[in-house]
């Protein structure tokens, strides 16, 4: 088969342009609309999307005063979504720095069974302040402190997943045996984060753990994705970027011993669309006059670690900002964002514009024959594996990509026009299921 696109449908209320609920045809409620939701899945479906994809955090984002804030739990939505759908992927964003691996592994492993292997983990350290303090600590932990912990937690959910052999029940109904207690293997794991004894209280899933991604560019990020992910998300301004994101990431996969093959990376695209090139340039300046600019002002600061009160909407980003190995936040975003504004030497307020509609992934408005022709030219130029598609309004920005985009890239062999016979997530994005790391291959040495 030549190689396809994986595409996946990032869904954000009302949409990723931050004024787009203040359109006429938006919902200011559809953030907390189930109907919302499936429709939007329906429609990705329709596209014959790989995934799609909820963001989450453990605290209130930003201000409710500047778009429909709060949202759903993700595992919960997307369980109600696993009935509606057959097909697409259910990925949800889950923090390692304010859950347990027990309770975690069971959610994740109920919502693969229930959608018939169909659930995918976006595995987050949490960055702020404001997350840190809902869970009693007075500040967010140490950048490198975040990733140590979050790789004892992801050893310990695949041991926990793996707790179970593919073939312990019996359900021997003549013998009374309903399962082999020999293929049930508690983790007892005593670790610096976590000390987990039992095996899970749900059998081994479908996929046999779900599609492990991740989203963070920094180089713990990286590191963190070499070792465990299967599908990156990440943000990239332009194509040379990307392409130096998409090397160093497959090169540091080889060194931990893993198929570069194996971890697919989804740039993220905010696309504007219209019937000309014009019509998309309205759109997005319509979408821009919308903001609000003292939120973005306030996001910024937040973002830069400046000051309440720091920044001049009609002067350029000060001289002086930290360097990236002196924020503990969300360092890759932070070197993005200022490396935009010192290029295209942006003032505060041309900055908040280019931000409002994606927060830093790359935006792009044209027609859907240059969005195709972009996506097209980071597909084959060594840049992505697929793209993680972020409409700017929501549901009508989702239904002019699978109306207008998706023909054009089925038409030329870059996008499946079918999903064919049920399959796994996994079995979507080309990924092989995992083998019980407590099951011996045939002559192999006994665990010790």
């Amino acid at each position: 088969m030549p190689r396809q696109l994986h595409l996946n449908a990032f869904l954000m209320n009302t949409g990723h342009h931050e004024a787009s609920w203040r359109l006429p045809e938006s919902d200011p409620s559809a953030h907390v609309d189930l109907a919302h939701y499936v429709r939007l899945a329906h429609t990705a479906e329709r596209g014959t999307f790989d995934s799609l994809f909820l963001a989450d955090g453990p605290q209130l984002w930003s201000s409710v005063a500047q778009r429909p804030a709060g949202a759903l739990e993700p595992l919960t939505l997307l369980t109600a979504l696993a009935t509606a759908t057959e097909h697409i992927g259910l990925i949800a964003t889950a923090s390692t720095s304010y859950n347990s691996p027990y309770n975690l592994a069971r959610k994740f492993a109920s919502l693969d069974i229930i959608s018939g292997g169909r659930a995918g983990w976006n595995i987050v350290t949490t960055a702020g302040a404001e997350a840190a303090r809902n869970f009693g600590l007075d500040a967010e932990p140490a950048h490198a402190e975040r990733y140590a912990r979050a790789a004892e937690f992801v050893d310990v959910a695949l041991k926990l997943w793996d707790s179970w052999e593919d073939d312990t029940i019996v359900a021997d109904k003549a013998a009374g045996v309903w399962g082999d207690d020999t293929k049930i293997h508690p983790p007892r794991h005593r670790g610096r984060y976590f000390s987990v004894e039992g095996a899970l209280n749900v059998p081994r899933t479908p996929q046999g753990y779900p599609l492990l991604v991740q989203a963070g560019s920094s180089d713990d990020g990286k590191a963190f994705a070499a070792r465990y992910a299967e599908a990156v998300f990440t943000a990239q301004q332009t194509i040379e970027d990307a392409r130096a994101f998409y090397t160093d990431l497959k090169s540091r996969t080889v060194r931990a011993g893993r198929d570069p093959e194996h971890v697919k990376v989804l740039p993220g695209i905010v696309p504007v669309l219209g019937s000309t090139e014009a019509e998309a340039r309205a759109q997005e300046e319509l979408l821009e006059d919308h903001i609000v600019h003292r939120h973005g002002v306030d996001h910024l600061e937040r973002l830069l670690h400046l000051p309440a009160g720091s920044l001049d909407l009609d002067a350029e980003l000060p001289a002086d900002l930290p360097p990236e190995s002196e924020i503990e936040g969300a360092k890759s975003r932070y070197t993005l964002v200022v490396e935009l504004a010192r290029r295209e030497r942006l003032t505060v307020r041309r900055l908040i514009g280019r931000l409002g509609g994606g927060r830093g992934h790359l935006t792009f408005a044209g027609t859907p024959e240059q969005v195709a022709d972009a996506i097209e030219t980071w597909f084959t130029q060594g840049a992505a594996d697929g793209f993680n598609i972020m409409p700017p309004v929501l549901p009508s920005g989702l239904e002019l990509f699978v109306d207008h985009v998706v023909p054009i890239l089925r038409a030329r062999g870059l996008l499946r026009t079918a999903y064919g016979p049920r399959a796994t997530l996994r079995e979507r994005y080309g990924l092989p299921r995992p083998e019980n790391q407590y099951v011996r291959p045939a002559g192999a040495p006994a665990l010790v």
